[in-house]
């Protein structure tokens, strides 16, 4: 049997007309969950199709333009399109004509399910998040150690912040053990006094990703007493550390711009600061030396003795008038206890005392005789009265009386009506007044007629 050699191409060929001849990879419907998804400025979207058992490479030429959602990774769809052999890499691959929704990854499930339970907890509020530190002296970093996030971590922190120390916690950040290592270098580093810690990694799949959706990371990153800065993946990725972290960074570069200042940017606003406080200085000191030049050009310095002389004439003048005011004053009193040491009060006091005891004795006896004058009065007014017949016969002034009240009796009882009821009259009244002609009724007055016995009420007709 003669031995045929056939090159790599001749081979893809062949297997590429057999796939194309299969009327079954021809038009194919087929259903999975998304995985590396990748949608380029060209419009074209390129992803992997997998399910529990296998998964295919896959592309969709213009999907911007033919989707009307943005696929994501673990997201379960529906494809309708071509299996093909990509002759490039010798590899077989799904051509999708149109992709629709199928309803959620179960990773991307649990993801949603973690997110919901946790902030209803609280730990996504942002009254827990911590401050990061304007500038940092160590600042720690959870990564692979290998990896590229460490190199671009560092390279920004010594570019931004040379000042800075950077420990390496080394981690597995993808696979079965990935999250229990993070822990434990979450907790590890606790006990290096760090200013800021960075927990991430570079970008991929939602598996790759995953050990920074689970639980056990997210509680450990919000009980860390460090500050926490987020940095898993790419811009568009978003893990459950991202939103317990106390800050999150769309990349670990960006997660090392976020924990330093820039250097340069410090040291020269510190130089404007000094500049400023240099000119500022110089003013003062120009400000103050003026101020001390016009102080000491006043005559207060030049010449103190100007300031004394007035001083002095003043205090002259003072003097002048107090001692001319108190010799006055002394004149003044002089003249006034003369006149007084000239009166009689000081030649005969007796002389006075004298004239008051006169005018003494005479009121006294005036009040004398006036009281007893006063005193004869009443008594010849009390002997008169104890004389009158009001004391003698007291009886006669109450049989007058007595003989004066029947007389006004008798002629109240003549003039009583009620005397007139008993022989058969009555009174007429509207509203307790008595009626005494016709003409003061009209027609609807109601009135109260007295009678002997009684009273009735009648109405005018």
């Amino acid at each position: 049997m003669d031995e045929t050699y056939i090159t790599v191409s001749e081979v893809t060929d062949y297997i590429g007309e057999i796939i194309g001849s299969d009327l079954n990879l021809r038009h194919i419907f087929i259903k999975g969950e998304l995985s590396n998804v990748r949608l380029y400025p060209s419009g074209h979207l390129y992803f992997t199709l997998k399910d529990d058992g296998s998964q295919i490479k896959g592309v969709m030429f213009g999907a911007r333009y033919k989707l009307n959602f943005r696929p994501k990774d673990g997201m379960k769809v529906l494809i309708e399109g071509k299996i093909e052999v990509y002759k490039k890499n010798g590899l077989y691959q799904l051509y999708a004509n149109k992709i629709s929704r199928d309803g959620l990854g179960d990773l991307h499930q649990r993801y949603l399910e973690l997110k919901e339970k946790l902030d209803k907890e609280g730990l996504f509020d942002e009254s827990h998040k911590k401050k990061i530190p304007n500038f940092p002296k160590r600042i720690g970093v959870i990564t692979a150690q290998n990896g590229a996030a460490i190199r671009d971590i560092i390279t920004t922190i010594e570019r931004r912040w040379p000042l800075c120390e950077v420990i390496l916690f080394p981690s597995l950040v993808q696979g079965d053990k990935a999250a229990e290592n993070i822990v434990y270098q979450i907790k590890r580093s606790e006990g290096f006094d760090l200013d800021t810690l960075i927990v991430g990694r570079g970008g991929g799949s939602i598996e790759d990703l995953w050990s920074f959706n689970e639980e056990i990371v997210a509680r450990a990153i919000y009980d860390c007493n460090t500050p926490v800065i987020s940095a898993v993946g790419h811009e568009i990725d978003f893990t459950i550390a991202d939103f317990v972290a106390d800050l999150r960074a769309a990349t670990p570069t960006a997660a090392a711009e976020i924990a330093v200042p820039p250097y340069g940017e410090i040291k020269n606003g510190v130089n404007q600061l000094k500049l400023r406080a240099n000119l500022a200085i110089d003013k003062q000191f120009e400000d103050n030396k003026s101020r001390l030049d016009n102080l000491l050009s006043k005559k207060i310095f030049t010449n103190p003795c100007e300031i004394y002389a007035p001083k002095e004439m003043m205090l002259d003048n003072l003097l002048n008038r107090l001692e001319h005011s108190s010799k006055s004053l002394i004149m003044k009193n002089e003249s006034r206890l003369n006149i007084v040491k000239n009166s009689n009060v000081f030649k005969n006091p007796l002389e006075i005392i004298e004239h008051k005891q006169s005018v003494l004795d005479t009121l006294v006896s005036s009040l004398k005789y006036s009281s007893n004058a006063l005193v004869m009065k009443n008594e010849s007014r009390l002997d008169l009265v104890k004389n009158s017949s009001v004391f003698k016969n007291p009886d006669l002034i109450i049989k007058d009386k007595r003989e004066n009240y029947l007389l006004q009796l008798s002629k109240l009882e003549i003039l009583n009506p009620l005397n007139t009821l008993k022989r058969g009259y009555t009174l007429a009244k509207i509203e307790g007044k008595v009626i005494s002609s016709s003409k003061d009724l009209k027609s609807g007055d109601e009135l109260e007629v007295e009678f002997e016995d009684g009273n009735v009420n009648t109405k005018v007709i």
